[in-house]
């Protein structure tokens, strides 16, 4: 899962004006460009641009390949040029953390499994929100709450209850939250079975401000 704060470290990158407009220059072009291309293009000059384009490419923004540009081949045709085009990495950056990347995956899993076998939606949304869980704490492999902060919820232990202050599907539970607030719930279930956490039970506790899943003893709820 990928860290909130090195995220809106490499967009950060683009609030200077001539690495933003290199950026964008590069990320218009069908093929690869250049820094001599690059350069002329916004009128920079060269070590400037190489300067930025190389910042770019470090934050993950650009990638970069190296090609021999024309017809020449052999001896003397000179060293390969270094091109930069745009990256495939995707950011997705909101304060507080929101996970609608996830919340669409799952709806997307519910609603296949829903036209395939005819299963209630909200069956459905449960069922692939406890695969997306499980799926999470896995490949994490860590404690349950490092799984959920990773995850966007930012677990408060408060004792007795351990509180989600925040909640990842935020815009989703205020127009929708039963089948929001049931994603959730079964969200976090699973990541607290997959990681052997018995003692500890996801229940629903709406209230204002936070995630309605808290953490406490007792029975699970069910969809």
């Amino acid at each position: 899962m990928p860290d909130l704060a090195a995220q809106i470290e490499s967009v950060s990158a683009l609030a200077e004006p001539q690495r933003r407009a290199l950026y964008r220059y590069v990320v218009a072009q069908p093929e690869p460009v250049s820094r001599d291309q690059a350069a002329a293009a916004t009128g920079l000059p060269r070590h400037t641009a190489k300067f930025h384009l190389d910042r770019l490419a470090a934050d993950g923004l650009l990638d970069t390949e190296f090609r021999r540009l024309g017809t020449r081949r052999g001896p003397g045709a000179g060293r390969p040029t270094k091109l930069y085009r745009r990256s495939a990495r995707e950011f997705d950056v909101t304060v507080p953390d929101r996970r609608y990347a996830l919340a669409a995956a799952v709806l997307a899993a519910a609603a296949e499994d829903s036209a395939s076998h005819g299963t209630p939606i909200r069956e459905a949304v449960c069922t692939a929100a406890a695969a997306a869980g499980t799926q999470a704490a896995r490949e994490s492999g860590d404690d349950v709450l490092t799984v959920l902060a990773a995850l966007g919820f930012e677990p408060r232990d408060e004792g007795a209850v351990t509180t989600l202050a925040n909640c990842p599907f935020h815009r989703l539970a205020v127009d929708h939250p039963d089948l929001t607030c049931g994603m959730s719930l079964h969200l976090v279930g699973a990541v607290l079975a997959e990681r052997g956490a018995d003692a500890t039970t996801a229940v629903l506790d709406p209230a204002p401000g936070r995630c309605c899943v808290v953490l406490t003893g007792g029975r699970r709820q069910g969809c």
